[in-house]
């Protein structure tokens, strides 16, 4: 949640949902609730283990949570 004088809270986020809407929701249509959750899943997936990522040093998310451990 923004607060107020804080304008990057959210910009992962966003990010995400932007890629994900551009990637898989504006270019396909979905049948139903169940194909649309799998396509959500494996976007996730995708996202957390394949997608590198400027603000992580280029590294996955994944990667990024291993190192910081």
């Amino acid at each position: 949640m923004n607060r107020r004088g804080v304008m990057n809270d959210n910009a992962e986020m966003e990010s995400f949902f932007h890629l994900f809407k551009a990637e898989r929701i504006h270019r396909n249509k979905y049948m139903t609730e169940k194909e649309l959750r799998g396509v959500i899943i494996e976007y996730v997936g995708f996202y957390n283990r394949k997608r590198l990522h400027s603000s992580l040093n280029y590294m996955t998310p994944d990667e990024y949570e291993v190192s910081m451990a």
